[in-house]
């Protein structure tokens, strides 16, 4: 969080907090009463002052006020860095380890990161399938059929090459993704 938050957080401790306003969509947009925010400044202020409470909770601390966001799928978006090698949140923070990866029915990539838990943004697919793998070398549409047609908690054959590590790719259906990664999708007082 910025200092000027920590300030007024120390000046004004008790304001309450607002639901139902703020939205992170599944493309990694910022929307307010369901209006796309398109101002650089505000985008860049939510950016650096976006985190989770002890809930699993993400909100947005504007001053003395946590606005929570209701999530269209998981708390980041991830996106491929132009490099290929590493990846950046939607909040443009730099990730620096996936812990775990997922497939969920749709054939959307959930990854656990030292930033939370994130969902890769579709337009960044092709590299995930590019480092997909299975014991058998190339992964195949025959493999990702297998792989998604598995039930949910179940290990696939394939795994997720990211830099240097291997990550076993687990089937975890959408609706199962907060409660096993620790995140809301929709905040309650």
């Amino acid at each position: 969080m910025e200092d000027w938050v920590q300030r007024s957080l120390a000046r004004w401790p008790n304001v309450p907090a607002l639901f139902g306003w703020l939205a992170l969509d599944r493309r990694g947009r910022w929307l307010i009463q369901g209006e796309l925010i398109s101002r650089p400044q505000i985008i860049e202020t939510i950016n650096r002052n976006y985190a989770a409470d002890e809930q699993g909770r993400w909100y947005f601390q504007n001053g003395p006020q946590r606005g929570y966001m209701k999530l269209e799928y998981a708390p980041l978006v991830l996106r491929a860095e132009a490099s290929g090698e590493a990846l950046v949140a939607h909040t443009e923070a730099r990730v620096g380890k996936v812990e775990a990866a997922y497939l969920d029915e749709e054939g959307a990539l959930l990854l656990d990161t030292d930033l939370g838990p994130g969902v890769l943004d579709a337009a960044d697919l092709d590299w995930a399938l590019q480092r997909l793998e299975s014991d058998e070398g190339e992964v195949g549409e025959a493999q990702l059929a297998e792989a998604l047609a598995l039930a949910s908690g179940s290990a696939t054959a394939l795994s997720l090459r990211i830099g240097t590590d291997r990550l076993p790719l687990l089937r975890l259906d959408a609706a199962l993704a907060p409660r096993l990664l620790g995140f809301v999708r929709e905040p309650l007082p």
